[in-house]
């Protein structure tokens, strides 16, 4: 009778305690919340700027009574500023990032084109800058934010106003290069690259009627260049990417 009575009262206070504990606010953990993975796919837009050194090249002149020769200016340390701007797009997967990139260029030739691939009888004068354009392709291996990377592709550009002829001019050739690009926000990117440009401007022979300037007496001359048709470009850039 007394056992019968204990196991009576010891399952009540089992069956009080449930109850208590069902009337209790849940305690379930809190959602985990995953923060998103970054990725280097997507367009992209900037602006850039750098310095660059053309190739130094020679210049023959000839004429009804003159034959003279030269050397086109723009070597090693001849740093010219140039600026622009670029749009792209990047795919990435897994770690490799592969895109197309186009960017347009102004380039301070010093008022005289006496510069790289931009020269014509270096000296001359009234010249007016230059401008370069490139589309790429990129190549690379993204660590979490950090992208280093190759480039290459198809490079144009010429002068602004020739002073030879007082016509623009426009070339066509090839760049390649590489780089580095972080990601410092989900949208927004720096880098720092490296070009190389050969517009093909250095090899070329044009006629023209009495050079700007009065040097030579009047008449048909003709002036053609070797070398002095790539150029080296240093720029940073930073892009916004949607």
């Amino acid at each position: 009778m007394r056992l019968g009575l204990v196991s009576t009262t010891v399952l009540a206070m089992c069956l009080a305690g449930s109850a208590f504990a069902a009337d209790l606010p849940s305690r379930a953990p809190p959602p985990i919340v995953y923060a998103p993975v970054f990725t280097w796919t997507g367009l992209y837009v900037g602006l850039n700027a750098g310095v660059g050194w053309g190739d130094s090249g020679g210049v023959i002149v000839t004429g009804p009574t003159a034959i003279s020769s030269g050397s086109l200016g723009g070597g090693g340390s001849d740093g010219r500023f140039v600026g622009g701007a670029q749009i792209g797009y990047n795919w990435q997967s897994g770690a490799i990032v592969y895109g197309l990139e186009a960017d347009i260029q102004y380039v301070d030739t010093g008022g005289n084109l006496n510069w790289g691939p931009y020269s014509w009888w270096g000296g001359r004068g009234g010249g007016d800058g230059a401008y370069l354009g490139t589309v790429r392709a990129r190549l690379g291996y993204a660590i979490d934010r950090t992208l280093i990377y190759i480039t290459g592709g198809l490079a144009y550009g010429g002068l602004n106003t020739n002073p030879l002829t007082g016509d623009s001019t426009s070339n066509a050739g090839w760049t390649i290069g590489g780089g580095v690009e972080y990601a410092f926000t989900n949208n927004w990117t720096f880098r720092v690259e490296g070009l190389y440009v050969d517009t093909g401007e250095g090899r070329k022979t044009q006629a023209f009627v009495n050079p700007p300037g009065g040097v030579l007496p009047a008449g048909v001359y003709t002036a053609t260049t070797s070398g002095g048709g790539g150029a080296g470009l240093l720029r940073v850039g930073v892009n916004y990417k949607f």
